[in-house]
């Protein structure tokens, strides 16, 4: 069981933080591309409630690292492009964007939040590029693997395209970490440790996975959902107990980024005990003992 900080020790030879940036892309999946208006569990900040607002990349860093800095003395970053989809769009502004990133010498890699279906030809190879600078991880957001869950939340793709996006990222050598998230409508504990339990068995495995409580978040069509016919939400000890079962089937080579999700309190309609995230992580905690 490897957790995400004490990798960073490993990898940096100290704490590593991460700045919340914005890159100014959109989703394939909001501009009909793919779809309008996102996953129906995402909110209009698109899984990025925390991240800078759009302005010259080095202001945003400038800025970011002062709010690090009111709690820390932090001297290196990580450089996170979580909002949205960070590989789609105009590749050449991509690129400029993401080198200026990386040339601030505080910031030791690159961390880009995306969709497996915008990781394009000219994608891979503007990543292979940016790889040779600094290190870059992709965050992909699978959720689940079972296709009528996908559907129903419209996701837009189904998992074969995953599977290829993974695939050709792990042939490049980019680091791969694959979001999931737990207690999404219809599913079964099975289906959610089947998705935990098909991500363990890739070869080779996912370098990091973020497990996460499903928030239903005010201003999304999930919550227009759960309000017309609510499905059962975990209770923490529930979803400690699920984590802990779910932490067993990793690899020892897959990092654990998170155990949980920080909702925006403004917008959280449920589970509220998400809102407590100390008491959530020491439940847990007790649970993985």
């Amino acid at each position: 069981m490897r957790f995400l900080n004490d990798h960073l020790r490993e990898t940096f030879g100290e704490k590593v933080y991460k700045l919340s940036l914005s890159s100014g892309c959109t989703c394939p999946n909001r501009d009909g591309t793919v779809g309008y208006g996102g996953c129906s569990f995402c909110s209009e900040g698109g899984s990025g409630e925390f991240a800078a607002k759009l302005a010259p990349i080095g202001e945003q860093i400038a800025e970011a690292k002062e709010r690090v800095r009111r709690k820390t003395d932090a001297s290196k970053f990580i450089a996170y492009f979580q909002s949205y989809t960070n590989t789609y769009g105009d590749v050449a502004r991509l690129e400029a964007l993401y080198r200026e990133a990386l040339a601030h010498e505080e910031i030791v890699a690159l961390s880009l939040g995306t969709r497996p279906d915008c990781l394009g030809g000219d994608v891979m190879e503007m990543l292979t590029r940016l790889a040779a600078i600094k290190p870059v991880w992709v965050e992909l957001g699978l959720q689940t693997i079972r296709e009528e869950t996908a559907q129903r939340i419209g996701r837009g793709y189904p998992l074969a395209v995953f599977d290829d996006a993974y695939r050709r990222l792990k042939e490049a050598g980019i680091p791969v970490i694959v979001h999931v998230i737990l207690n999404l409508p219809g599913e079964t504990k099975g289906d959610m440790l089947g998705t935990v339990r098909y991500l363990a068995e890739l070869v080779p495995p996912p370098d990091g996975i973020k497990l996460q409580m499903l928030q239903i978040l005010e201003g999304t069509r999930m919550a227009e959902e759960y309000r017309a016919e609510p499905w059962p939400l975990m209770d923490l000890e529930e979803y400690a107990a699920l984590i802990a079962e779910a932490v067993a089937l990793l690899p020892e080579e897959t990092v654990i980024h998170r155990l949980t999700g920080d909702g925006p309190r403004r917008l959280l309609i449920a589970p509220l005990w998400c809102l407590d995230k100390k008491h959530v992580l020491n439940t847990i905690r007790r649970g993985l003992r």
